[in-house]
């Protein structure tokens, strides 16, 4: 049976007339779950079946790769060659916002205004790490969660330490964080992909950066190296943010 036959799916079409695919499941407030490379995997769709059981509408859409398919070197090698072509995504560029954030701050806006409430959570993973930052600058966005950011690919100190953002949308972000709004981060203290911007977001933001840090090398804290307590922190920061 497939692991999203019990997901409603959708797509979702921006003012720009860029459409993706969308998976939907829950009830409660919303939350938009952003895939990792190289897709909507097991371990990705798994997450997301968690946060549906703690209470929420999770909407996880479908940016690149084949859902449904596991980690594999051809599965890798297949998303990063549809991301490295795409306009999309950024890749290398510094103090500049991926595109496609655009997009994702769109379906979290018809999110909030069909479910109401404060907001909704977003949360990125790894390559899309960040964008959960950049739809920020949204006010529909209430519970930004940033898993392991490897954005801009971290070759060499500048790109290491940046954070995928304009230099507009990070003023932004900055009057959000300084106005009350938190942002939750995690990652392995020594996962190399993340390079420096856990400092970057203490520097930029202060005390509403949540730094979560767990030791060792690995990267994926909520899907292939889930540790239980990352889990247990979005799961609740999402309750703390949402839930009226």
């Amino acid at each position: 049976m497939s692991l999203l036959a019990s997901w409603t799916l959708g797509e979702h079409t921006d003012a720009d007339g860029t459409t993706h695919p969308t998976y939907r499941k829950g009830t409660g407030p919303g939350v938009v779950v952003i895939h990792e490379i190289p897709g909507l995997t097991p371990p990705v769709i798994a997450f997301g079946e968690e946060v549906v059981a703690a209470g929420f509408t999770v909407v996880m859409p479908h940016l690149f790769g084949t859902p449904e398919k596991g980690v594999n070197p051809v599965t890798l090698a297949g998303s990063l060659r549809q991301v490295c072509v795409s306009k999309e995504f950024t890749k290398l560029a510094t103090r500049e916002t991926s595109p496609v954030a655009g997009w994702l701050r769109s379906l979290a806006r018809e999110l909030h205004g069909e479910l109401g409430g404060p907001g909704v959570g977003a949360l990125g993973m790894c390559f899309t790490g960040g964008f959960a930052l950049a739809m920020m600058v949204d006010d529909a966005i209430a519970a930004p969660v940033l898993c392991q950011p490897s954005v801009p690919f971290p070759v060499g100190k500048a790109r290491a330490a940046d954070l995928n953002l304009s230099d507009a949308d990070l003023a932004v972000v900055k009057q959000r964080a300084a106005a009350g709004c938190q942002v939750l981060g995690l990652q392995y203290d020594k996962d190399a992909a993340t390079g420096t911007r856990f400092e970057t977001l203490t520097r930029e933001i202060g005390e509403a950066f949540i730094r979560v840090e767990f030791p060792g090398r690995k990267h994926s804290v909520v899907t292939l190296h889930r540790q239980q307590e990352a889990v247990d922190r979005v799961l609740g920061f999402f309750r703390e943010k949402l839930v009226g």
